[in-house]
């Protein structure tokens, strides 16, 4: 069954968050606060309590901290990208779920994508700035 969502019943939203590299996916069911992601608990995928208050965000913003179950798949980027897209897509997926907590969502800049990528590699640089180094002769 991988890569297939669990049947729950009634599904309230969806949202889909990107931060940098990474793309999740959330769906909001109505439950008591559990979370699944990737099929694993917020404390095995996220161990840094600060990815887990930013994962959380939205939820302590619009006041839905135990009225959900969230249910998501991340694909891409590392850890930090990851909790980033999480969090958006959280927020998107309230939105979708409610209309009336944008205002709130929005002042706290959650509904905003962060637009920072990594810069590309230019030709004749060793990274996307690092030049070689220089010689006089």
């Amino acid at each position: 069954m991988k890569g297939q969502v669990k049947h729950l019943p009634q599904q309230l939203g969806y949202g889909t968050g990107r931060r940098k590299e990474a793309v999740a996916r959330v769906w909001l069911y109505p439950g008591e606060g559990e979370m699944e992601i990737n099929g694993r608990s917020i404390e095995e995928y996220f161990p840094r309590p600060t990815l887990r208050y930013q994962v959380m965000q939205p939820l302590e913003v619009s006041g839905g901290s135990g009225r959900y179950r969230i249910y998501a798949t991340i694909k891409g980027g590392g850890i930090s990208g990851q909790a980033g897209a999480l969090s958006h897509g959280i927020a998107r997926a309230l939105v979708d779920c409610d209309e009336t907590l944008r205002t709130d969502l929005k002042k706290a800049g959650l509904l905003r994508r962060d637009p920072r990528m990594k810069e590309r590699k230019k030709y004749g640089l060793k990274k996307a700035r690092k030049r070689p180094q220089f010689s006089k002769r």
